[in-house]
């Protein structure tokens, strides 16, 4: 790996920790949902940046499926927060 992806690589983990901690300690549940999306996506950030270091075209299905999973549950956990309102 270059310099330079370690660097993002250090960068996208550093923002998972304010994440966990607005997750423990969030005043309410939208606060925590977005932190859990920040959590998951930051993770599929990391594995995509794994998968241009290790040139696997496997990894980059993986991430499309876990994107859309992503998204779903973004969409579901809106519902959820709104209590089904729109």
């Amino acid at each position: 790996m270059t310099a330079i992806t370690w660097v993002a690589l250090v960068v996208v983990a550093l923002t998972m920790i304010p994440a966990a901690w607005r997750i423990y300690r969030g005043p309410t549940d939208a606060d925590r949902s977005v932190a859990a999306d920040l959590i998951f996506f930051a993770f599929v950030g990391v594995l995509a940046m794994m998968g241009v270091h290790l040139a696997g075209g496997v990894v980059f299905d993986v991430i499309l499926v876990a994107s859309v999973v992503g998204f779903l549950a973004t969409m579901s956990m809106a519902r959820l927060v709104t209590r089904g309102r729109r």
